[in-house]
């Protein structure tokens, strides 16, 4: 699948009034758009945001009993969180469940792709998944992607529900940012359930060590990490920008920049958070971060939230004239 190049030396308005302070800093948004949809002055954003929801073998559950059928239960109904951002902004929302352990038949208004019925299986013990699940799963993703292209989104955003996905986005982070265990797992747990991620971390690397960067979604990551990556890899194909969100998708933007380096000049950071490891990954993919945050949620909110900042910097640069006038 090839991949266009971005070559920042282009020099898109640079004839334009560009004020100071953080006017300029919309400027540079709307210019890193225009780019990338190579025009002199850019479109007004169609936004489309998919949720990849599954769980995982080495934890299903929060630390307060919560697990990933009820998070996606209550992001699916309507008048939702998200289904109201999602509406305010003009985005269109689709739910994919890739793995939930549970029977969703009854949930309204989510695509039904299961591709394993527990999610994936205990990466510290095995492969998150078989090659057949995997690329299965980066191909629900790609068509997701090319999906809402066809339907006119010229910004894409992928989110993850999953209530035990702390283990595998950290080792995934760890191995393909060059962090420690410590350094890539989020600690915002107790210090009992911290110790217990942190021993599993390390066994998943320990046990996959020597795993290529190109397959290590498949051997410690996880369904939605799968599909998100294969999203990115989508979208840079087609030449549409997407917005990262929290540490699930920087996880599974990794692994799509693991298989090539250009999906990296498509993607903008929405926000960098406090947790552990955040910041480095983004480092790592050369990604300057919008906001900042303390804390980081993975179902498409944050990014979400920011779509009217994106918007009002493309809208100022279009009513800007020209000194050429």
């Amino acid at each position: 699948m090839e991949i266009p190049s971005i070559h920042p030396e282009q020099q898109h308005h640079s004839s334009l009034l560009k004020p100071a302070g953080c006017i300029s800093r919309l400027a540079e948004i709307a210019v890193w758009f225009s780019m990338r949809q190579d025009l002199p002055v850019p479109e007004l954003l169609t936004p489309a945001l998919v949720l990849f929801a599954a769980d995982h073998g080495i934890g299903d559950a929060t630390g307060d009993g919560e697990k990933t059928t009820d998070l996606l239960r209550s992001n699916a109904a309507e008048g939702s969180i998200i289904r109201s951002l999602c509406a305010q902004t003009g985005a269109e929302l689709h739910i994919v469940d890739l793995g939930v352990a549970d029977c969703l038949v009854d949930v309204d208004d989510i695509e039904h792709a299961k591709v394993r019925s527990a999610g994936s299986a205990d990466i510290s013990t095995e492969a998150a998944m078989s090659q057949m699940d995997y690329w299965e799963c980066v191909g629900i993703g790609e068509e997701m992607a090319n999906r809402a292209i066809a339907g006119g989104a010229n910004l894409l955003i992928a989110g993850s529900i999953s209530c035990g996905d702390n283990i595998a986005v950290a080792a995934v982070i760890a191995e393909l940012a060059g962090l420690s265990p410590e350094v890539a797992l989020a600690s915002n747990a107790d210090s009992a359930t911290y110790s217990r991620e942190l021993s599993a971390v390390e066994q998943t690397l320990a046990r996959a060590q020597g795993t290529s960067s190109h397959d290590i979604l498949r051997e410690i990551g996880g369904l939605e990490l799968a599909a998100m990556a294969g999203f990115y890899r989508a979208a840079a194909a087609r030449g549409v920008p997407v917005l990262l969100d929290g540490r699930a998708s920087v996880a599974a933007a990794l692994g799509a920049v693991a298989w090539d380096v250009r999906i990296a000049g498509w993607m903008l950071a929405s926000h960098v958070s406090d947790e552990s490891g955040h910041r480095e990954a983004l480092e790592s993919l050369g990604l300057e971060p919008l906001m900042e945050l303390k804390s980081s949620i993975n179902t498409g909110k944050l990014a979400t939230l920011l779509l009217p900042v994106l918007q009002s910097a493309i809208s100022l640069q279009r009513g800007l004239a020209t000194i050429e006038g």
